[in-house]
């Protein structure tokens, strides 16, 4: 009988870290001391806060309690490249243990720095993640996600480690392998992004494998925005749990949040570590609790590179915990601020264009979004490419295409052209998958 997804009980609070225990003013409490530590480590040692702070009026004494922190200064992905590769570090080199770096295809990367006891912090915050979702000490986890300076590989497999499982890290791509690797050493979980989870699946069905066949119970999933959809496109493919896990290297790595099995409702974020923020992402002002907005955070315990009000741009509204309820949720990121495409005055992420697709049953998860601007004409003009499913007759296919763009015309307002394309022949994920081809031409 294939497996259903799991329906676990609430964690026995015997197995949960005395923080996840807390109540919101205990929380509230340990957030105050910590914020005041970490700002005062920043000025002290860091020359660019130190010179923001002063620009702004600011003392990290003027932090008299949490509503205090909006008077401070944001930092951005600019702040980072402007100091690289070391500027922002607030310890000597000789106790920065590790460094990672994004990968700088935008521009100069940002270079991030861990002392020993950031990084027994970070594996212990991922440990707590996966718990969190499901797995458990004592098993196999099929690592997935990339090694090297991408922080994913090694957070997750130091986490792993860390929560007493046996890590098996494949890292990306050679996906015939690691569907191989699936069969032969049976691993309990898998962490990759939800893309390339995807992409192992299908490889399985092509070799006629049944992923409800395999030792996985339980995916971990993150690194990108995935929508609802997605957990049940890729819940309903494996019979198993599939959960999100949060993070980003210029505030820590994976395991800023993580998503609870029990309820799969949003990640709750570990505030005992960083203290988030929502805000308007053009007016720069604090936004109430369940008011959509930018999400920002602040690191409460970082010791090589305290992160101050660190804009994230990523699109969420903050929710109150319920599996964890003294830490707040955030809601599933909607897009990020700069991974939006305006199409004659209309705003539209990917993952609008994701939930509407999975809604269609003759449409596949793969897809991606072009943008072009015919020679001569002023306009943009936008085209989704899709895959039917396997078995879709043309016919069913041009009818689930003409859906989508009614759908994306309705509950979005752009007008697009969709185009079915033939399956296979869009690019998959290998690790994080490139969504919006921008073909405009360069002014």
């Amino acid at each position: 009988m294939p497996r259903l997804p799991l329906r676990a009980s609430a964690a026995d609070p015997s197995t949960l870290d005395v923080e996840e225990t807390w109540s919101r003013d205990q929380l509230e409490s340990a957030q105050l001391e910590r914020l005041q530590a970490t700002l005062a480590h920043a000025y002290a040692n860091v020359p660019l806060y130190r010179r923001k702070f002063d620009d702004a009026g600011v003392h990290p004494e003027d932090l008299r309690d949490l509503q205090d922190l909006a008077k401070f200064p944001f930092t951005t992905k600019e702040d980072l490249r402007s100091t690289y590769p070391f500027g922002m570090f607030a310890v000597p080199q000789e106790r920065v243990a590790r460094i990672h770096a994004s990968s700088g295809t935008t521009g100069r990367p940002t270079v991030v720095g861990y002392t020993t006891g950031d990084l027994d912090r970070w594996a212990s915050l991922v440990a707590r993640s996966l718990r969190a979702s499901g797995v458990r000490a004592g098993w196999k986890v099929h690592n997935a996600y990339g090694y090297g300076l991408f922080t994913g590989g090694l957070g997750a497999h130091a986490g792993a480690e860390k929560l007493g499982c046996t890590v098996i890290p494949v890292s990306g791509g050679q996906t015939e392998r690691q569907v191989q690797l699936i069969r032969d050493f049976e691993p309990d979980a898998i962490l990759a992004t939800p893309t390339y989870l995807l992409t192992i699946l299908d490889t399985m069905a092509a070799a006629g494998i049944d992923p409800r066949s395999t030792s996985l119970k339980t995916a971990v999933l993150g690194a990108e925005p995935w929508t609802e959809g997605m957990r049940q496109e890729l819940e309903g493919r494996m019979g198993f749990d599939a959960c999100d896990i949060y993070g980003l290297s210029e505030v820590m790595g994976p395991g800023v949040a993580g998503e609870c099995v029990e309820s799969k409702d949003g990640s709750h974020i570990w505030e005992d570590h960083f203290r988030p923020e929502i805000i308007d992402p053009f007016t720069e002002t604090v936004l109430d609790d369940g008011a959509a907005g930018e999400l920002v955070f602040t690191s409460l315990t970082k010791e090589a590179l305290p992160i101050i009000r660190y804009r994230t741009h990523d699109l969420t509204r903050l929710l109150p915990g319920t599996a964890r309820p003294g830490m707040r949720r955030m809601a599933r990121i909607t897009g990020r601020s700069d991974d939006m495409v305006i199409v004659r005055g209309v705003n539209l992420f990917p993952t609008q264009v994701e939930e509407l697709a999975l809604g269609i049953p003759a449409l596949s998860p793969h897809f991606q979004l072009e943008l072009t601007r015919p020679e001569g004409q002023r306009m943009d003009r936008l085209t989704i490419k899709v895959e039917p499913r396997e078995g879709v007759s043309a016919a069913d296919a041009t009818l689930a295409a003409e859906e989508l763009r009614n759908l994306i015309k309705t509950h979005i307002g752009s007008t697009c052209t969709v185009a079915v394309v033939e399956q296979g022949s869009l690019v998959r994920s290998s690790g994080k998958l490139k969504r919006i081809y921008d073909l405009r031409p360069r002014t």
